[in-house]
């Protein structure tokens, strides 16, 4: 019989986000002393905390009070789960959407450094599917979520996202990513043995920036070339567009 997942918990670092909960919007700033009163523990072990977390950038310490008070790495954490789940909250009536128009799996995927994450899913009616789960990564240059993302990025950007991924052959790799920018979606057929094809068209939000992708997948025997170019290209790009829209882009 497994154990619950309390039986793991490590104490010092449920202590640690006890710490981080104290902040209020009523007391954005705490002393060590009030800190150590609400948490029940001893001054020095608050202090031991704080500055743990302090040196991660989690709190900072105020120069004329020497009181503690939220850290902007927060602030980042909680910018990076807004963006990921907005676009997910927002693309679920699109997926739906696609998959009754085509009945094939539908995903929003969201490049984080050299990996795609799936965000959200639709899974088609069909007996036979392919259905990776959710918040499962895949190497962005072998997907069609990833890798139309990579297309729009940043030269600089894309150099470190190369230099993470072991790329045999960078160049071609950067002429696929230009064909696929030029022609709006990418196509994923990079193991015919597997017996899986995917492709994918850009999500862009409000500044016009490329960030999340939306597409399908499933068994090469139903997305055929022939398919993905005269049916669902054209299907998934309208509705990567929709999506956009959705997210404020620029018409």
């Amino acid at each position: 019989m497994r154990k619950p997942k309390s039986a793991y918990l490590i104490r010092s670092v449920g202590r640690a986000l006890d710490l981080l909960d104290a902040f209020t919007e009523h007391d954005g700033s705490l002393g060590v002393t009030d800190l150590a009163k609400r948490l029940g523990i001893h001054k020095n072990n608050a202090f031991r905390l704080l500055a743990t977390l302090e040196t991660r950038g989690y709190v900072t310490q105020e120069p004329g009070t020497g009181r503690y008070r939220l850290g902007l790495k927060l602030y980042q954490l909680g910018q990076h789960v807004q963006r990921l789940l907005s676009p997910a909250r927002e693309a679920r009536p699109i997926l739906e959407g696609l998959v009754r128009h085509c009945d094939e799996t539908a995903y929003l995927g969201i490049l984080d450094d050299a990996s795609v994450v799936y965000v959200a899913m639709v899974e088609t009616t069909q007996p036979i599917r392919v259905a990776p789960r959710l918040g499962a990564r895949a190497p962005a240059w072998l997907t069609a979520h990833g890798k139309i993302q990579l297309a729009f990025l940043p030269p600089e950007r894309l150099d470190e996202a190369i230099q993470e991924s072991p790329v045999t052959d960078p160049d071609e790799l950067r002429r696929r990513l230009a064909e696929s920018a030029q022609r709006g979606y990418d196509v994923e057929d990079e193991d015919p043995k597997a017996g899986v094809r995917g492709l994918a068209a850009p999500v862009r939000d409000e500044e016009g920036q490329v960030m999340a992708s939306l597409g399908l997948v499933g068994p090469t025997f139903r997305l055929t070339p022939d398919r993905i170019e005269r049916e669902l290209s054209p299907l998934v790009s309208q509705a990567a567009r929709e999506l956009s829209a959705r997210l404020g882009a620029p018409s």
